[in-house]
């Protein structure tokens, strides 16, 4: 952007200068600069200087520079307004923020998201879906809204470059995009980013979590829909709910970061998903790869799976529901080996030869301490309720209540005569469990202490579970009912699963702490004459800070340059 001077000649022969403001753009089909009037100053001639003056004060001001007029005169002290600060004619439209948007931009393109998904939009004819994907991703990390929402609202609070023609149409079909390259685009950007981030794939945690509808019904076999089976199933939620429901699946890898999503039935039981889950795993062809899961995967039609596919497993064990582990494996004398401040192994084998189980033992002493003095809690309160009431009436309100209670029902029994009494025998089985778990391997070149810690490490899923259905990206409430806009939801969300753990893991800050820094950056808009300017504020040093972490250049002072729409 450059002041541009113009002169014409009178046929007096006098000759009269203008001042322009212009800046070059590169003609489509030359390729060469031409120069793009922004605004007349008019002649020269009938120009106030101090007009100019103010306009380098202003320009000087943006870069940070001082600019010191010799022939003005001293100024009265005192505040002035804004308007002082602003050449002539500029007004300013307001401020949005901008760093969050702009490093998520960033990312989108580093991982390999943006570079995907073009591809596949050209080829569909519309190039913008992958700008409309963008957005929607964007927009569950900064402030989740519906579909609607983004279109209607929310792209008019930010600055997302090529987002400002989109319509709600394009949202919905930018959806369709992705439903129909999901595994294309998952796999794509995972192995970009594993490669960018050098990850070793070594350990996969996997896991389920629920997302309940606000519906009464559940959706027929087929919707209607060229066949696809309803997913809105009524089921068990995580959550303790009975309603219709999706179930979604996910594996990460030790460092949180997604390497495949599925979006399943809603009365899809855990320990039937590994069959999916072990054959999308090996057509991947990860190499030697190491599945870590809770006692909801386990069985052993699962554990054969997962041998075939995925080669080895590390899967936790119900203690009290499966003979073996209770009374072979608990049961089974030894020593334990310490191998930190507050946890013990030992392993047990139970089998001969190819058959074989090997099953560690972990014990946490201090865990151990917490759930013997809370059961003793449970049990006192027992005593007094039941003292409280001679007759001891298994039918009576209060003690019908006390067996549907999920605190107190374990510890009580009825006895021939119908009266309620303490089951001591189950108190002291309950004992044999306190502070332990059980895992099963089948690596046999596991040490006990990894296969430990490898199961420990299963938190970070409980984690993007968390960020996936809480405030941070906001999975739920889902508004969709075709079966392809769900899955979409989902894997948009996941994407921005993918883009907050990448910053997050190298800055070391949660992301809510990071949107709030980066948002310190935020971009003006002012407007001149029939164009519009958007100028990035100057950033903190903490914001400053924060993307030399993460590796992204701040923006240029002047982002964007644009014309008013004309008045109708």
């Amino acid at each position: 952007m450059y002041l541009r001077t113009t002169k014409r000649q009178n046929q007096d022969g006098s000759t009269v200068v203008y001042y322009q403001l212009a800046h070059n753009v590169r003609d489509p089909e030359t390729g060469k600069p031409v120069a793009q009037i922004i605004h007349n100053f008019g002649r020269a001639d009938a120009l106030e200087r101090d007009d100019l003056v103010r306009l380098c004060r202003s320009i000087a001001r943006v870069c940070g520079l001082a600019v010191q007029d010799p022939l003005a005169q001293p100024e009265a002290s005192g505040p002035k307004s804004s308007d002082d600060l602003l050449a002539p004619g500029v007004k300013q439209r307001g401020t949005m923020p901008l760093g969050a948007t702009w490093v998520i931009q960033e990312l989108w393109e580093r991982l390999g998201i943006g570079p995907t998904l073009r591809p596949m939009a050209k080829q569909a004819g519309a190039l913008h879906l992958e700008r409309a994907l963008l957005a929607e991703v964007a927009n569950r990390l900064c402030v989740p809204e519906s579909k609607l929402g983004v279109w209607d609202r929310w792209l008019e609070e930010v600055y997302l470059p090529g987002c400002e023609a989109l319509s709600l149409r394009h949202m919905y079909e930018a959806m369709d995009l992705l439903h129909g390259h999901n595994e294309e685009v998952e796999k794509a950007v995972f192995f970009q980013t594993a490669s960018l981030l050098n990850l070793e794939v070594d350990l996969v945690f996997y896991d389920t979590t629920t997302c309940s509808f606000a519906v009464d019904d559940e959706d027929d076999d087929e919707d209607g829909e060229q066949g696809a089976v309803g997913l809105r199933k009524r089921g068990h939620g995580k959550e303790g709910t009975w309603a219709p429901q999706v179930v979604v699946a996910l594996a990460v890898t030790r460092e949180g970061l997604p390497v495949r999503s599925w979006v399943l039935p809603g009365n899809t039981t855990d320990v039937t998903t590994i069959q999916r889950i072990r054959a999308d795993l090996r057509g991947w062809k990860l190499g030697r790869v190491l599945l870590v899961a809770d006692s909801g995967m386990n069985s052993a039609e699962n554990r054969e799976e997962l041998a075939r596919g995925c080669g080895h497993y590390v899967l936790a064990c119900r203690l009290n529901s499966v003979a073996e582990v209770s009374d072979e494996v608990l049961g089974r004398a030894g020593r334990y080996k310490q191998v930190a401040d507050n946890m013990q192994v030992k392993e047990v084998t139970v089998g001969e030869g190819e058959m074989r189980r090997r099953y560690i033992v972990c014990y946490n002493p201090k865990q151990a301490r917490r759930e013997a003095n809370h059961r003793a809690e449970l049990v006192q309160q027992l005593e007094q309720e039941l003292a409280s009431h001679p007759d001891l009436d298994a039918q009576a309100k209060w003690a019908i209540e006390l067996q549907a209670s999920s605190r107190f029902s374990r510890y009580l029994a009825v006895t021939p005569g119908n009266k309620l009494r303490i089951d001591r025998a189950a108190v002291k089985a309950a004992e044999r469990t306190d502070g332990k778990w059980v895992l099963i391997t089948n690596d046999d070149t596991l040490r006990a202490q990894d296969a430990a810690d490898a199961y420990k490490g299963l938190l970070v899923i409980e984690r993007c579970f968390r960020s996936l259905k809480t405030t941070q990206i906001k999975m739920r409430p889902m508004y969709h009912w075709l079966p392809r806009r769900i899955e979409a939801h989902v894997k948009i969300c996941v994407l921005a699963l993918l883009i907050q753990r990448v910053a997050e893991r190298a800055c070391g800050q949660t992301w809510p702490r990071l949107r709030t820094t980066l948002n310190r950056l935020q971009v003006t808009v002012y407007e001149l004459g029939a164009h519009r300017f958007l100028r990035a504020n100057d950033a903190p040093e903490e914001t400053l800070s924060m993307l030399k972490t993460l590796g992204i250049s701040p923006p240029k002072p002047v982002l964007a340059v644009t014309s008013l729409p004309a008045n109708p």
